[in-house]
């Protein structure tokens, strides 16, 4: 009778098995095997359609995967500042990757040398890229104040290599980000002989306007043909029918790209500094904020310290001289203090950061509860008559003007033109295409595409007869004016070396114009997550008590 029962069982689970399309698939339920409905198989040598083999994305150097998630975003305690911000919303956050540390001196040197060597300065056309990309050393100015020491030297003295860069505005970030993505790429194309190997060392290969782009690769540009092998670019994608049509069709499905690097949204980075997953029971969070709690060391040299860099009170920087609490009086080494559950330095102190969103007082979580970001420019690429790609001009360069007077590059000479199709920044927020109106304005041909219920101040700026370029006040309609908030203000996150205790909570938010740059603000770069968003790595039910690296 016992044998009966146990083969009925085996019976039942292999139809259930097969059912549910089990003998098809894969670990985790994927597809193990595909042919074409065409009936052609993948990769055939006599096909016109060359594929390569599905691989698991990889983390670039210093990036840490953060499986996603639903979260409790913003402030569930008291609102002590009653700022009314940031009220709780319920979110759902998809996997990415995030660096592990902010982006440190060291690295941002890495950049402006780079555009120091591709774009000299002592070029006219070129003479506004390398010095409008310096971090601003005025940063650390302070009228009762003698900082001189860190505006000198904090970015370029090698005992400050491994702290956080400041002094960068927003818009400087995102250029960064830019070039981290063509940089990364281009080293992961030389590991595997595509882009030549005497790249750097070849003036000819990489000056000006013809550096390596990411864009330029992924959309097969020409001007790209002196530094691309192209027999082994076509074995890496897996072409092995040597028609040219055919290796000549097969060349715009891009594969092994780096995903591009970017400033985390507010969503992301709150998820990342809470590391919430790492303390719950089974799909149950226990504490929001167990991260906070451990801020204090408990045992050995460290019982009684601080374990992130923070203001601890008036005049209380770093503790007293020879027992220090933290130990810094401004920022310090961006691996000094223990990482969160996440594997993740400073989310707590050292530096606030900079994070992709346009600042709002709301979320709109009834606009949308997941992946959520305000800030959304789409943009297409610009084609000329004859098909081919439009390049940005050495001569014909465009600039945004940061708050200093400097001006910095849109986009670097070379690279490919791309137009604004639609500005998503307003979006459900008083643009005149929200309003409740906006009917009949469009009726009577009243809608003024520059409305915004916001009535911040003007920018404008003024060139002296010397060539400078001034940041004058906004003297017009002066008293009239409501609120900061613009489409050019961003949110920043986290709580800094400048900061009490009160600003370490992940949930608080602030915003400058991106224009701006300050000495306790910094930032750290994020990357989007191709294909599964689960690790595999932490299916342990019950309480989790860390979430692996």
């Amino acid at each position: 009778m016992k044998i009966g029962k146990i083969v009925l069982l085996v019976l039942f689970a292999s139809f259930i098995a097969i059912s549910c399309g089990g003998s098809g698939k894969g670990k985790g339920g994927g597809t193990k095997k595909f042919t074409s409905r065409t009936g052609w198989k993948p990769n055939d040598a006599k096909g016109w359609f060359f594929s390569n083999k599905k691989a698991k994305q990889k983390g670039s150097v210093g990036m840490v995967f953060i499986e996603g998630g639903s979260f409790t975003m913003g402030l569930t305690k008291d609102d002590v500042m009653h700022d009314w911000n940031n009220t709780p919303t319920r979110m759902q956050v998809r996997s990415f990757f995030i660096g592990d540390t902010e982006t440190t001196n060291s690295e941002y040197r890495e950049y402006i040398t780079w555009l120091k060597y591709v774009f000299p300065p002592s070029d006219p056309n070129f003479k506004n890229i390398y010095e409008g990309a310096l971090p601003d050393s005025m940063c650390w100015n302070n009228k009762l104040s003698r900082n001189e020491i860190f505006e000198e030297n904090y970015f370029r003295a090698p005992q400050f290599d491994y702290y956080p860069v400041v002094g960068v505005s927003w818009l400087q970030a995102q250029r960064y980000c830019e070039w981290l993505t063509d940089r990364a790429n281009e080293k992961a194309l030389m590991d595997k002989g595509i882009v030549n190997k005497d790249l750097y060392t070849n003036d000819a290969n990489n000056t000006g306007a013809n550096h390596f782009n990411t864009d330029k690769f992924k959309y097969n540009d020409t001007s790209l043909d002196n530094i691309i092998d192209k027999q082994k670019y076509e074995k890496a994608q897996n072409i092995k029918n040597k028609n040219t049509r055919v290796i000549a069709a097969n060349r715009s499905a891009q594969s092994n790209i780096i995903p591009k690097f970017r400033l985390p949204t507010e969503a992301e980075w709150e998820y990342a500094a809470l590391a919430m997953p790492a303390n719950r029971e089974y799909d149950l969070y226990l504490d929001k904020e167990p991260q906070i709690n451990k801020l204090k060391g408990t045992k050995g040299r460290n019982r009684g310290k601080y374990l992130e860099n923070f203001k601890q009170g008036v005049g209380n920087y770093s503790g007293i001289g020879g027992w220090g609490n933290d130990g810094s009086s401004i920022t310090n080494d961006v691996k000094q203090f223990p990482t969160n559950d996440f594997g993740l330095y400073g989310m707590y102190g050292n530096v606030a950061e900079w994070v992709e969103d346009v600042y709002r007082p709301l979320i709109d979580q009834k606009g949308n509860d997941f992946n959520y970001f305000r800030g959304n420019v789409y943009k297409r690429i610009i084609k000329n008559g004859d098909g081919t790609t439009k390049k940005v001009d050495e001569t014909a360069m465009k600039f945004d003007t940061l708050s200093d007077g400097r001006r910095l590059y849109s986009q670097l000479p070379g690279a490919i033109e791309r137009e604004v199709i639609e500005d998503a920044r307003n979006f459900r927020d008083g643009d005149a295409q929200s309003s409740l109106d906006v009917i009949k304005l469009v009726q009577n041909e009243e809608i003024d595409k520059s409305y915004s219920s916001y009535n911040s101040p003007v920018r404008k700026f003024r060139v002296t007869d010397d060539g400078r370029v001034i940041l004058d006040k906004d003297r017009e309609d002066i008293g009239k004016r409501t609120t900061d908030i613009s489409n050019e203000i961003r949110v920043v996150k986290g709580g800094s070396w400048n900061d009490t205790s009160y600003w370490l909570d992940p949930s608080q938010r602030r915003y400058l114009n991106q224009t701006e740059s300050n000495s306790w603000i910094g930032f750290r770069v994020a990357q989007d997550h191709l294909g599964n968003e689960t690790s595999g790595t932490n299916k342990k039910r019950g309480v989790s008590t860390k979430v692996p690296k």
